[in-house]
């Protein structure tokens, strides 16, 4: 086709008194919110006991964590700083619940054991029972 066929057709398909068609294109999907955590939603501290009653455990070990003193160390169980109770023997874990005997002197217990002078107050202890020794022992002769 020449030159001048195309420029006839071209004119012949835009007139002036036809409106011409544009096409809207809309979002296909809604915004999407922002995913940075929030304020006021810290993750979570798991704390808690972490050993069940019964359990074997080696040196070491972390038996609970927690905020406030809900359970007590006993026989061969750490405190640590945080109050995190630890096993400072190989050992099974004992879970016994044991009448405690406060100073009434100082400002915590007042703090938190008020009105309660005259009761027996009971907590959860941790204890560790250390496993039995081999019993192979050699005497050793003094040079």
């Amino acid at each position: 086709m020449s030159y001048t066929i195309l420029q006839k057709l071209s004119l012949q398909c835009l007139k002036v008194d036809q409106p011409l068609l544009t096409t809207i294109r809309n979002a296909s999907k809604k915004t999407g919110g922002s995913t940075r955590n929030k304020k006021g939603h810290p993750r979570p501290k798991h704390r808690g006991w972490r050993v069940l009653d019964g359990h074997y455990v080696s040196h070491g070990t972390i038996l609970a964590t927690q905020l406030t003193t809900r359970f007590h160390p006993g026989l061969n169980v750490g405190f640590g700083r945080n109050g995190t109770l630890f096993a400072m023997e190989h050992g099974r874990v004992i879970m016994s619940c044991e009448p405690i005997d406060p100073n009434w002197d100082h400002t915590w217990v007042q703090r938190n054991y008020a009105g309660r002078q005259d009761q027996t107050i009971y907590k959860k202890f941790f204890n560790v029972i250390p496993e039995k020794q081999h019993q192979r022992f050699r005497l050793v002769e003094e040079i």
